[in-house]
């Protein structure tokens, strides 16, 4: 009978809550945390992938925009040897113009690009990192094993 009583008192806690109480709730909040940490990741992978769709789009443009400023320069040579005219003056200015156009977009959609990879969600991975050192750390406090 002592047996029994002895057995009573060492699965209850400081707390008043027994050992399977304890791993029960223990087990609901690292079912939350998880959750939790999956929705964060999800979240955290949409905007990346939104920034490097928006990267890609400002690259496709700069390119775009290389084609007419080098249609541009064609059309100068093309005025300037068949015309020897100040209209090859205008044409030129227009291709340069729209050179510098490209040049600008291809910088920031690289930037965006580059931002946006490797498409891992670092703060989710960070965080779940934490709140297992947390959980361990309390283990460890409460001498469980």
């Amino acid at each position: 009978m002592t047996h029994l009583i002895n057995e009573d008192r060492t699965a209850q806690r400081a707390d008043g809550r027994s050992t399977a109480e304890l791993v029960k709730l223990a087990s609901e909040q690292i079912s939350h945390l998880v959750r939790d940490e999956l929705r964060l990741a999800q979240v955290e992978i949409s905007r990346k992938g939104k920034q490097a769709g928006i990267g890609a789009g400002m690259l496709g443009g700069a390119g775009v925009m290389a084609l007419y400023g080098g249609a541009a320069l064609l059309a100068t040579v093309v005025l300037l040897l068949a015309l020897v005219m100040p209209a090859w003056l205008a044409a030129l200015i227009v291709g340069v113009v729209l050179l510098f156009i490209a040049g600008g977009m291809a910088m920031i959609g690289r930037a965006r690009v580059k931002r946006a990879t490797p498409p891992v969600p670092e703060r989710a991975v960070d965080s779940l990192k934490e709140d297992i050192g947390t959980v361990a750390e309390a283990v460890k406090e409460r001498g469980y094993r």
